[in-house]
């Protein structure tokens, strides 16, 4: 696309990038890193071909504070955020724009995984390190990987919050979307890498001293989606967390597998003694309140990272305990953490999604239960379907019910006929059985669509 085609707000929103590239070091800081780890995607974003992830122009914004000071940034950060928010917008509205949010969320779902699988493996190591040396090169390896969550679970937000905006696009305007936020503050994400609060450019702390060549690692890039590539010089170290983060209650996954779909194959763990399915005891209730208030605190201190790594974990918690933490989170005034974690809870095994769904729905949470299946079913079609063989194959038959009720409400008829794949015989039935319950519509829809797969329907 020439320059000259570009919706004006995406081109003015280039102008914008440009000129805050214009007023920092290239070579250093984040700058510097994006323009080594994927100088495609930042030659892209300049020339308005892709707008950048919020959490890439907000790093940036960092490193114009760095030089200038916040309040030198403070101006030009304001006039950024507008920019962005208009620029994705724009970008997003034209032909194709809702399929491409779409398949971008699915890349930085499976980044998000892997970074999440391989920060713990590091922290592991870590533990047993038995070298000063050999801890030294972990710790940094373990920096990149927390960088590489937290950017990853931004953008993951962040497409979500537009493709919510492009399904909300034709109802009559009313200046706001469901939820009560401004049409412009849906397009934000809830969890930017970099502390900021209203006005002043965020703060990021002065990027850390260079390190020799190492090893390969895996970076997110300027845009979308990281790739494993070589070092080919010294790399900037992510701002380390001196703090420890405040150790989960008891009662949750000691290794949470992290952001999202991992573990639709896996065991699912036991309730932890005395603490029957729907059931709540006096030590689950200590365990969510003083939970919450340990994040209340990471967030009261600005520990984003940390706060968020909490949220991985409790994510993990007996369903049982989901409507007392939403209650909870809630009141705390942590609603933002609370939909974070609904996300990071959408990745359970089948069985539990569908397990926290009924605790939250029976405990009057309809809606909070409605939206951990929706977005527990934007997962890939072959996970959709081996999940679905398993819980048939356990018996499972009222979950499968759900899943695919959910399933088939949620995703189009191709995506729902290419989950059909992991087992045709034992998933077409039922798939057509869910989408019957939906509407005569949506069965026929299915019905063709399974036959363009190649399935008989």
């Amino acid at each position: 696309m020439s320059v000259e085609q570009l919706p004006a707000e995406v081109r003015e929103f280039a102008n914008c990038l440009d000129g805050l590239l214009a007023r920092v070091d290239q070579g250093g800081g984040w700058c510097g890193v994006f323009w080594e780890r994927d100088p495609e995607g930042m030659r892209a974003c300049l020339d308005g071909r892709e707008v950048p992830p919020w959490d890439v122009v907000e790093s940036l914004l960092g490193d114009l504070a760095a030089r200038y000071g916040t309040e030198g940034a403070a101006p030009y950060a304001e006039r950024a955020r507008a920019l962005h928010t208009a620029a994705v917008a724009a970008h997003d509205a034209r032909p194709g724009g809702r399929d491409a949010l779409g398949d971008r969320l699915d890349v930085m779902l499976r980044e998000q995984r892997y970074a999440a699988e391989r920060r713990t493996a590091l922290e592991h190591a870590l533990a047993s390190a038995t070298t000063r040396a050999e801890a030294d090169a972990l710790r940094l390896d373990l920096a990149w990987a927390r960088d590489d969550h937290a950017r990853a679970s931004a953008r993951c937000e962040e497409l979500r919050r537009r493709m919510a905006a492009l399904d909300h696009r034709d109802l009559p305007p009313r200046g706001h979307i469901p939820g009560g936020e401004p049409d412009g503050a849906a397009l934000q994400p809830e969890e930017p890498t970099a502390q900021r609060s209203p006005g002043p450019a965020p703060t990021v702390p002065d990027p850390a001293p260079t390190v020799p060549k190492q090893r390969r690692r895996r970076r997110g890039g300027a845009r979308f989606a990281g790739a494993v590539e070589e070092d080919t010089g010294p790399v900037a170290v992510p701002p380390a967390v001196e703090e420890p983060l405040p150790a989960p209650a008891t009662g949750g996954r000691g290794s949470p597998r992290g952001a999202r779909f991992a573990g639709v194959a896996e065991e699912t763990p036991e309730a932890p003694p005395g603490t029957a399915a729907g059931e709540l005891g006096a030590a689950d209730r200590e365990d969510v309140l003083a939970t919450v208030e340990a994040l209340r605190r990471l967030r009261g201190a600005g520990r984003t990272g940390e706060a968020h790594a909490l949220l991985v974990e409790i994510a993990y918690w007996p369903p049982a305990r989901f409507p007392l933490l939403a209650a909870e989170m809630r009141h705390a005034g942590l609603a933002a953490d609370w939909a974070t974690l609904l996300w990071e809870a959408a990745s359970l095994p089948a069985d539990r999604l569908v397990a926290a769904a009924d605790a939250l729905t029976a405990a009057g949470h309809t809606e909070d239960g409605e939206r951990i299946l929706r977005e527990g079913v934007v997962r890939p079609a072959p996970e959709i379907g081996r999940a679905v063989v398993g819980l048939t194959a356990g018996g499972r038959h009222r979950e499968v019910r759900v899943l695919l009720d959910a399933y088939v409400r949620v995703r189009t008829p191709e995506e729902a006929a290419r989950s059909a794949a992991a087992d045709p015989a034992e998933l077409v039935p039922l798939l057509l059985d869910a989408a019957r319950g939906v509407s005569d519509e949506r069965y026929w829809d299915l019905v063709h669509a399974l036959r363009v797969a190649g399935f008989t329907a």
